[in-house]
């Protein structure tokens, strides 16, 4: 089992782009699984990720619930960066009971779990490294989270974990980067349409609910 505390300590000085290069030394790329939401941040691990490696597959859950800005932005900055995206769902019939029980009204962590865990289950069977681009300072079990992080049969990775705000802005001012359409509506945490209202950092997200992720980051 690889030592991650020794990766920790060499990591943790590291530049984002650095964090990045060095994991693609440490493991082989095809141990590694990159999942990306398209959401209000997600384009700085994107812009990395497109510079370090443009043909690593970035998964993309695809609930059948997304604002249509989600998807319009998703294929630009795919585009724009030359970027590997694979699309994966639920099965047909999850999804269509789920919307016909309405299941995010009364069950939102099922509705989660079918729509956004599951789908990847298989996927992480196959590879040993799983890159997220989380933030510390998004909710308080994030601010928890270690570098590198041991779940079971896989390491999570989260590179841009320490980025503050301020340097989180610097880096989309430097590297022009694009925003999403609903982030100049005041959304900061973007997910499907009947959980994800307006607000700052995830305020927006399951509101009125003691709910802050979806279950993929627990």
């Amino acid at each position: 089992m690889p030592n991650l505390k020794a990766y920790y300590e060499r990591y943790r000085s590291y530049s984002i782009y650095k964090r990045v290069e060095e994991l693609y030394k440490d493991f082989d790329a095809n141990d590694i699984m990159l999942t990306s939401a398209f959401s209000a941040y997600s384009a700085i691990l994107l812009k990395v990720i497109s510079e370090v490696n443009n043909s690593q597959p970035i998964y993309f859950t695809d609930t059948g619930h997304h604002f249509d800005e989600t998807i319009e932005y998703k294929d630009y900055v795919t585009n724009l960066f030359n970027l590997n995206v694979v699309s994966i769902s639920a099965k047909v019939e999850v999804q269509l009971k789920c919307s016909e029980q309405e299941l995010w009204l009364h069950k939102p962590n099922e509705c989660c779990y079918f729509n956004r865990v599951q789908p990847l289950e298989k996927i992480k069977q196959e590879h040993k490294v799983w890159v997220s681009g989380v933030m510390m300072w998004q909710t308080t079990n994030r601010s928890r989270m270690p570098l590198f992080e041991q779940k079971p049969n896989i390491i999570k990775f989260h590179p841009l974990l320490d980025i503050d705000t301020l340097a989180r802005d610097k880096f989309i001012e430097l590297n022009s980067l694009p925003a999403h359409p609903l982030f100049a509506k005041g959304y900061e945490s973007i997910g499907c349409t009947h959980c994800t209202k307006a607000g700052k950092n995830r305020s927006g997200r399951w509101e009125g609910l003691d709910k802050t992720e979806c279950g993929l980051h627990l």
